[in-house]
């Protein structure tokens, strides 16, 4: 299979490739920033929202939300179905 045309002019102008991805990262960053809207979820169930809140988790934040997060959702399921 052959490597796509954007991947050979990466390899082929990786400063340039560098600039890019982190004027076009830092782009959408602040367009998401703009907004105001930043919602994390996990399995559908929302974790985190910066209009809630008032301001973006850190990494360790962020990190520790949704290892509790999957800690709960691994008891839940491993809790016995009872019918109503």
């Amino acid at each position: 299979m052959e490597a796509p045309g954007i991947w050979l002019w990466a390899q082929e102008n990786k400063i340039y490739a560098c600039m890019m991805v982190f004027f076009l990262s830092n782009m959408i960053e602040n367009q998401c920033m703009s907004t105001g809207a930043f919602e994390i979820t996990l399995n559908d169930v929302p974790v985190w929202s910066k209009l809630q809140s008032g301001h973006l988790p850190s990494m360790q934040q962020l990190m520790q939300i949704l290892e509790n997060e999957m800690k709960l959702s691994a008891h839940m399921d491993s809790l016995p179905h009872r019918r109503a």
